[in-house]
């Protein structure tokens, strides 16, 4: 199939909901398109994540947000932004991921695995929770690695290493160490993560430190094996037991699909796309970007709640392009 729009979006997380919402406010001919499930990547967070944000500061358009918590959690939000995007009638498709976005003279043709699009204008909202970033050691394939975490259950009365000291990271080690497993960290750095929310902190801190969990600091994995671990720190290698690996190191946004697009990146290795910032317009003149894949692999520049303001920055340049 070929079909025509004005504005194809790419990705259906809170911010290309947002995106979605400025151009139906303009009566715009758009759609968007996810390779996922309806905001995906919040979808994927573990069962009992909190955010870091309050409500208000993740609300679209305007349209309150309200949770009973001061901080609401993943089911809260997986909510809200549902009801958003029913209410609203927004035009997504799900499940249909998008393959290449080529430019044609002055439309774009968006090639996805269930057709072809015509589009004036493209807007990229994918984020950067599709890709891991992983260790690139041996055995990182056996099926008992894992990158991303969901709940502590499977978990319990297992030897089970974290690896990182990020929210993610902590988050795993306190409910497997409550729901009865044997968490080990291994942390790249001298300390946890200064960016884990300041609630949580403290407690793995203390968990730390009364030896309820073990952490190895300044340590690196070196191999994988079918019931151990081989791990580098600084009073040599050793040898641990263990059934799980949680290689929970980070993710980065789908560069390729930026790079086949023509969209440059900056010469540090963090690989920023290029976009001006009052447009949100890459030097690909049509393709837009917006939320938190603008900030390339450098991931905690960019959230919802400061990178809501680019639907509306983008849709009011689009529409005098149109």
């Amino acid at each position: 199939m070929n079909i025509k729009k004005d504005i194809i979006i790419i990705g259906a997380g809170p911010i290309g909901i947002a995106c979605a919402m400025a151009c139906r406010d303009k009566n715009l001919n758009y759609l968007v398109i996810e390779k996922g499930s309806l905001t995906n990547s919040i979808f994927n967070y573990p069962l009992n994540m909190t955010f870091f944000s309050s409500s208000e500061k993740l609300e679209i358009d305007d349209i309150p947000f309200i949770s009973i918590n001061p901080k609401p959690n993943r089911n809260e939000a997986l909510e809200y932004y549902r009801r958003v995007t029913t209410s609203n009638n927004l035009l997504i498709n799900l499940y249909e991921e998008v393959k290449d976005i080529i430019k044609d003279d002055q439309e774009f043709i968006i090639k996805t695995s269930k057709a072809n699009y015509h589009a004036k204008k493209v807007i990229i909202s994918t984020g950067f929770y599709d890709v891991p970033v992983t260790l690139n050691v041996p055995g990182e394939n056996l099926p008992k690695v894992a990158h991303y975490y969901k709940e502590a259950h499977p978990y319990s009365l297992q030897n089970v290493i974290v690896v990182g000291a990020s929210n993610s990271s902590v988050d795993a080690a306190l409910e497997i160490y409550r729901k009865g497993g044997h968490v080990t960290m291994i942390i790249r750095g001298d300390a946890i993560g200064e960016r884990v929310k300041y609630w949580v902190k403290p407690d793995i801190v203390n968990r730390i430190a009364e030896g309820s969990i073990t952490a190895h600091f300044n340590s690196e994995i070196q191999e994988i094996k079918e019931k151990s671990v081989i791990v580098s720190t600084p009073n040599g290698t050793i040898n641990i037991p263990n059934d799980y690996v949680l290689a929970l190191t980070g993710y980065q946004p789908n560069i390729t699909l930026l790079e086949h697009a023509g969209i440059l990146f900056s010469e540090d290795g963090k690989y920023i796309p290029y976009y001006n910032e009052d447009s949100m317009e890459t030097n690909i003149e049509g393709l837009y970007l917006a939320g938190v894949i603008c900030g390339g692999l450098d991931t905690h520049k960019w959230f919802i709640e400061n990178s809501r303001i680019h639907a509306k920055k983008i849709i009011k340049h689009l529409t005098t392009k149109l």
